[in-house]
């Protein structure tokens, strides 16, 4: 029995179960398109039978369905010895599903009393419309402002104008011996755009952002991290490209080596960026900057070689798709980081930084090996200030010997 057949059979047999009939087929329809087994489509049906079964009980319809009800029926299931794992996540699939169908009511979300809420909805609307900053950044900045405002005021009141320049150095003691050098880089930015924000909204009369004190970070004491040329020729011939996760990631691992594209940039790439008669890629980088790249030729035929005969079916633009249900396109740059972990420990190779970062730095300490300058291994990464760049300078350790001077009353 082919899948089709198998799916129709279950749509049968549950559709008399009202009052879900109306909607099982489509639904069941969605699981297939979103690459579930015939195994976890049958126990997803099964608990949305039993769900209709106790609506039909209760005197329910379809429509009365939303996460109140969702939670009673739960608890009918744990008190039957029922509950099952995977249930929960099966249930919300199906609310949205009914959502995104317009056969139950948009959720309605009240307006939070929380003075702390209230705020943050404030300061990530002038993040997103006035500072034009990504989602991944609004993240980043959010638990920062949440904690300082947790612990200065509490889950009361906020009076922006009580705060004094002591709370943002005390807050910032407190926490930066526990964290990075990037973390805490990280919190500072976070709090300086917070009070420029209060103080264009006029609810602090001087701008504390001058307050926030600098945490200096010698940019060229570490030498980057990078792998030896016969490390990358390793983890690429180590790739299994005979499956189709292996042709999907052996196509990431060369956008990585050949171009030194971010992890964020290849989760983003799209059918539409790729140019194949011109041979380029449109990569869409930091603060939405655009740059096309030449697309070397083994890194086209692996892509090509991906997308004819690996990548699944799917609505999706994105170029790189998820291999397990759901199967949908690359949400952020952890689904690439996840895949160069698994590479190096597939390719027995052990180093301290195991990020998507690690092939950026190879490729430029490579290209620097070879006599690229600064100026174009910063136009092949995308940098758009030479400082950045600059940071590679240090690792050409032969062109520094040849200049460096002797120790004074050392040996020459």
């Amino acid at each position: 029995m082919n899948d089709q057949a198998f799916f129709n059979q279950l749509i049968l047999k549950t559709a008399f179960n009202q009052p879900i009939s109306a909607c099982i087929s489509k639904f069941v329809y969605v699981l297939s398109e979103q690459g579930y087994v015939r195994y976890t489509v049958f126990k997803k049906i099964k608990v949305i039978s039993k769900l209709s079964q106790w609506l039909q009980r209760k005197r329910l319809s379809i429509k009365d369905l939303d996460e109140v009800k969702v939670k009673k029926f739960i608890c009918y299931l744990k008190k039957r010895n029922c509950l099952q794992l995977g249930n929960w996540a099966t249930l919300k699939q199906f609310i949205n599903f009914l959502r995104e169908e317009n056969i139950i009511a948009a959720l309605v979300t009240e307006p939070s009393d929380s003075a702390i809420e209230i705020i943050e909805n404030s300061f990530t609307q002038y993040l997103k419309q006035e500072r034009g900053l990504s989602q991944a950044t609004m993240d980043r900045y959010l638990p920062t402002i949440r904690l300082f405002l947790m612990e200065r005021f509490g889950e009361k009141n906020i009076f922006p104008d009580k705060l004094l320049p002591t709370d943002i150095t005390g807050f910032i003691l407190r926490h930066a011996h526990t964290m990075s050098i990037s973390a805490t880089q990280s919190m500072i930015t976070a709090l300086r755009s917070f009070f420029s924000f209060l103080y264009q909204r006029g609810q602090i009369p001087t701008n504390l952002a001058a307050a926030v004190p600098f945490v200096s970070r010698w940019r060229y004491v570490p030498v980057p991290k990078f792998l030896q040329p016969e490390q990358v020729k390793h983890i690429l011939e180590t790739c299994n490209q005979k499956t189709p996760m292996g042709k999907r990631n052996y196509a990431i691992l060369l956008l990585l080596s050949r171009l030194g594209l971010r992890a964020g940039e290849i989760a983003n790439i799209e059918l539409e960026d790729i140019n194949w008669e011109a041979g380029e890629i449109m990569v869409k980088g930091k603060s939405k900057r655009e740059q096309k790249l030449p697309l070397p030729d083994d890194v086209g035929k692996a892509i090509a070689a991906y997308i004819r005969y690996s990548r699944p079916r799917c609505s999706s633009r994105k170029v790189f798709i998820r291999t397990k249900a759901p199967v949908h396109g690359f949400l952020s740059s952890v689904n690439v980081c996840t895949i160069v972990r698994q590479s190096l420990k597939d390719a027995g190779i052990e180093t301290d930084f195991k990020g998507a970062h690690l092939f950026r730095h190879t490729l430029a300490t490579n290209m620097l090996s070879k006599g690229a300058t600064i100026k174009e291994i910063g136009q092949i990464l995308g940098h758009q200030l030479p400082s950045a760049t600059e940071i590679y300078a240090k690792v050409d350790l032969g062109a520094l010997s040849a200049i460096a001077q002797p120790w004074p009353g050392g040996k020459l």
